[in-house]
Order: structure tokens, then C-alpha cells, then sequence
């Protein structure tokens, strides 16, 4: 119902609460040491906690390459500490020894691989398929283990190196979509843009699945506004781009780019 406001209670789990200590003690070590400080690798729907212990000018998330869904918090006013630095993310290439007599490997094989050598799940970013290969973004401080210990992927030899970049035919690309929504609320544009009702739609704020522009969302009627980037888990990504044209029938037109 147009107005309606949507009540959405927010309890943080234990997880969570273990996250927002530690960015605050990351928030509070760049503050007092002029110095920047990252996390470990996080979602974007955790990483958004950073904004409720520091100011937005205090924080940069990166996750090796634009529009990861795993991300790095770096905390540290750039104007206060007056110089940069890279962040400590390497990119791993794996890739099957003998591709002829390899197992076809998926998102979850790699994953798996790496988390069964003892690695925690917060030091590995996102994990980019590439055929029978596969680029993934990991802390600096693992990046000699793991190149020594991942030799096996299901039942495929691997051979593990550092890499300058993911190629670009790896990247997930952008296509431009034209949708005419009744407004631009956030909830109208996921509901057009993912063929599910609005009432579905509002079920995604109430689970606490949407994140715009890196931050939890959980108004579903949000008003966009041009190069806002939503995210909606196990759904998908994309980019709203901004009002386009408004229909005869008082309808509204936008353009949104969606990866894929």
C-alpha cells in the first residue's frame, strides 16, 4: 500500500556482534595511530556493519576488483593519515595439472579445496570460475600456504600460483535493461527486474537480503536514485541507472545494467 511504512526489527546474532567489536576496534587503531587498518574478508551484508562505528570518510571496502560480493574494510581518514597504500589482497590462479583427464570443478570444489587445508572461510574473497581454472582473492599473509599446500581439487592435481590480474573475459559483465516500474522504490525496481511479486519482494528486506550501494537496506520503499548499486542475495546484482522517461499511464521508466 502506497505510504505504508514497514517496521523491520534488526537483532544482530552472535556473528555479527563478534564483526562490529572488531570494526570498532580496527575504527579506533586508525583513529589513535594515523594509520589504516583492514579487516578480513567479508560480505557486503557484514562488511555494512563498519558504517555503524565510522563515518563514511573513515572507510573504503575492496575486494581485488570492482563489484566483488566479498570485500576487505580498510579503515583510516585518507585526509588525516595523507598517503595511500595498496591493500593486502593477492589473486590466486589454480589450475588443473593435466586439463585433459580433470574433473569438471565448480564454485563449491574450490572453495572446499581451500577451506579443507584449515583456512578460515574470512580469508578468501570472492572466487571467479574460469573453464577448468579458477582466480580467487585471498590476504596477503596466506597467499605462500596456500600456493604450497593446494595440490588436489576433488580428484584433479592442481598447480596454485600468483597472478597480476583476472583476465577480462572473466570478469561478470554488464548488459543494459529498460523496465517500467509504478515508482522508482527499491522494492519496485527488485520486484520488475526479478519477475517476483512485491509482497516476495518485501520478504527480502524482512530476511535482510538487499544491500544498496554496500550498505543493509531494509526500507523497502527506498527512492533510487542514479548509480545506485543493489545487491540481492541469491538473486543477483545490479546497477540502477536512473529515471529514463515517465509513460502516458503515469508509469516510470528506468534503465538498470545487470550482471551476468
Amino acid at each position: 500500500m502506497a505510504g505504508q511504512q514497514y517496521l523491520i526489527s534488526f537483532i544482530m546474532n552472535e556473528h555479527e556482534q563478534k564483526n562490529l567489536k572488531r570494526f570498532t576496534e580496527l575504527a579506533e587503531r586508525a583513529r589513535q595511530g594515523g594509520i589504516y587498518t583492514y579487516s578480513s574478508f567479508h560480505s557486503a551484508r557484514t562488511a555494512s556493519l563498519a558504517y555503524d562505528v565510522a563515518g563514511e570518510h573513515e572507510i573504503f571496502m575492496w575486494g581485488g576488483m570492482q563489484d566483488c560480493e566479498r570485500v576487505v574494510t580498510r579503515f583510516g581518514d585518507p585526509d588525516e593519515i595523507a598517503y595511500d597504500e595498496p591493500f593486502p589482497i593477492s589473486i590466486l590462479y589454480v589450475r588443473p595439472k593435466q586439463e585433459k583427464f580433470a574433473d569438471k570443478m565448480t564454485h563449491r570444489d574450490y572453495l572446499g579445496a581451500i577451506l579443507n587445508l584449515g583456512i578460515e572461510r574470512d580469508v578468501i574473497g570472492d572466487i571467479i570460475i574460469a573453464d577448468q581454472a579458477a582466480y580467487f582473492f585471498v590476504l596477503n599473509e596466506m597467499t605462500d600456504y596456500i600456493c604450497s599446500e593446494l595440490q588436489r581439487v576433488k580428484h584433479t592435481t592442481v598447480i596454485c600460483s600468483i597472478s597480476d590480474e583476472v583476465p577480462g573475459d572473466c570478469i561478470p559483465k554488464l548488459y543494459e535493461e529498460n523496465v517500467t516500474v509504478s515508482s522508482p522504490r527499491l522494492d519496485a525496481v527488485i520486484a520488475k527486474v526479478y519477475h517476483i511479486s512485491r509482497s516476495e519482494a518485501v520478504k527480502l528486506f524482512l530476511a535482510e537480503k538487499i544491500t544498496l550501494n554496500g550498505r543493509l537496506c531494509r526500507n523497502p520503499e527506498t527512492l533510487l536514485k542514479g548509480d545506485s548499486r543493489i545487491s540481492v542475495r541469491g538473486y543477483g546484482r545490479l546497477e540502477y541507472r536512473g529515471e529514463e522517461r515517465t509513460t502516458k499511464k503515469g508509469k516510470t521508466g528506468v534503465t538498470i545494467w545487470r550482471y551476468i
